[in-house]
């Protein structure tokens, strides 16, 4: 019976492999001379090349695995034939689905030095053993590695990677380039001036300065690019220029001369400080959102603040931030106004109560503050806010430990809004539109009465001024809850311009309008 061999061979390192007889070629020579002597079983070789030189064994993403495992499945391949069987797999987990895949294929492998057969338990028992062995000493070696580095770093030695701008390398120490290390003070010196990442960028990118170009040994070149805020504020906080070593949080003095100097340095990191603090607060943002990063919507994603402009005003809101691949459909929304208004009033009132031993009494009213006091109040107190379509919860405090929960609704018009009560008539923050229009109502009838033109409402057309003069005879009690923001969260002024048919008894209209029988 004919059996297709192909060999497989793997290196770890590609140390020796431009030799001109090498570890791979060793392995499949043995390999080759193996499967000849089974010839009178069927066995012959395959002309495919399987090499993964530089690979390591501890994983399956490997060219040559793949392609091979590939070649199985589609039925080119009977036998895999290995020097060792961790030159296969060194995990038992990978081993499994090895084996899995070469049994629905009806192949097998086998190991020159290590002979087994695969399709009985006897076999696959040693085979596991075997292996397991070969993990461990992956795990341990790689344990050794750590270990390795971690002391080499508090000796303050470079431990490799892109050798970063500033420095060249020799013998594998860092040297100062001096033409990069006067990119390097520019860029310390204009961020300490400019106090942005940004604008600094920006700078830059107008001098034609340009990151560090790099060259591989295949040819490849990466960098020589305009500079990133994220890359300048990489090269801004990284301790190397200053002569140190960082290992797990940890500074250590380094073997390389520093580019920095420590003073330097510091009115940087001070100055990152800083900015980071106003940008949590929202000390410079046009329109600071005060809850922005303490809000989540009922499957527990976060909500980040959103902006529309319908003509000259703003309308702000809290809108899931979803994931790739989530829909539109998949996101909540909330009015800012409705769920700001409701955390600043538990707010005050958990400090009235002194839930915070450190809140002193002029400190227990917020809202005549900016909003970053504001925001810098609720952030020192871990606010949190969690939207669900039955209410609203409310927590100060680490782990939940003050936490406070509003029967809400979400309930959908025209848009989302948030009912924090019974759902009926309650008090919040004025609508501005419902203000304006009864404001204007007003100023019609006024002037209807006195038979005078109000320069209010002296530009709309008569159709306009008919529904205000309507809506100015609604009874007394509507009105004062429209501009006190009693009226039910339905109540928008687009809908009480379009009624038609509105009662003219009082009862009447506070039912048509959905104001219950307490509020009037």
């Amino acid at each position: 019976m004919k059996r297709r061999c192909a060999i497989y061979t793997r290196k770890s390192t590609e140390e020796g492999l431009e030799q001109a007889f090498n570890s791979l070629d060793a392995q499949r020579e043995a390999c080759a001379a193996y499967i000849l002597s089974h010839a009178h079983e069927g066995w012959e070789q395959v002309n495919e090349h399987y090499d993964d030189g530089g690979w390591s064994g501890g994983n399956m993403a490997r060219p040559a695995l793949q392609q091979l495992l590939a070649d199985v499945a589609a039925g080119k391949v009977d036998v895999i034939v290995v020097y060792k069987v961790d030159r296969l797999t060194r995990s038992l987990a990978d081993f499994a689905r090895i084996v899995e895949e070469l049994d629905k294929a009806g192949a097998s492998f086998v190991s020159v030095t290590q002979a087994f057969n695969t399709t009985t338990s006897m076999g696959r028992l040693t085979l596991n053993v075997l292996l397991s062995f070969a993990q461990f000493e992956r795990e341990v070696t790689s344990e050794r590695i750590r270990d390795k580095v971690a002391a080499s770093k508090r000796k303050g030695m470079w431990m490799g990677g892109a050798v970063p701008l500033g420095y060249r390398l020799r013998d594998r120490k860092l040297l100062i380039d001096e033409s990069e290390a006067a990119i390097v003070r520019h860029i310390y010196n204009r961020y300490l001036h400019l106090k942005s990442a940004t604008a600094l960028a920006n700078e830059l990118a107008r001098s034609g300065i340009r990151s560090k170009l790099r060259t591989f040994n295949d040819g490849r070149t990466r960098g020589g690019c305009a500079f990133s805020a994220g890359s300048l504020g990489q090269i801004l906080k990284n301790p190397l220029f200053i002569g140190k070593v960082k290992h797990r949080g940890e500074l250590y003095e380094g073997q390389h001369e520093a580019i920095i100097d420590q003073k330097t340095w510091d009115q940087v990191q001070t100055t990152f400080g800083a900015n980071r603090r106003a940008r949590v607060l929202g000390d410079r943002a046009r329109s600071p959102s005060l809850l922005a990063g303490m809000v989540f919507d009922p499957d527990g994603r976060r909500m980040t603040p959103v902006f529309t402009n319908k003509g000259s005003r703003q309308h702000r809101y809290y809108v899931t931030r979803l994931k790739p691949g989530e829909g539109k459909a998949e996101a909540w929304r909330v009015p800012a106004a409705d769920i700001e208004a409701a955390v600043l009033d538990q707010a005050e009132q958990a400090m009235a109560r002194g839930l915070e031993a450190n809140v002193t009494e002029e400190a227990t009213s917020i809202r005549g503050l900016p909003v970053p006091e504001q925001r810098s109040i609720l952030l020192a107190h871990r606010t949190a806010v969690r939207l669900s379509a039955e209410e609203l919860e409310i927590a100060f405090g680490a782990e939940d430990a003050q936490s406070v929960r509003l029967p809400a609704k979400l309930r959908k018009g025209k848009e989302l809004r948030l009912v924090v009560g019974d759902g009926g008539s309650q008090t919040r923050a004025p609508d501005r539109s419902l203000f304006r229009l009864v404001t204007h109502a007003l100023a019609a009838q006024r002037a209807v009465l006195a038979g005078e033109a109000d320069p209010l409402v002296s530009g709309y057309t008569e159709r306009h001024l008919y529904k205000l003069l309507r809506l100015s005879w609604l009874a007394p009690d509507i009105l004062a809850a429209m501009v006190e923001g009693r009226q039910p969260i339905e109540l928008s002024g687009r809908r009480i311009l379009r009624a038609a048919d509105v009662p003219l008894c009082w009862r009447e209209q506070r039912r048509f309008f959905g104001f219950s029988e307490q509020s009037s």
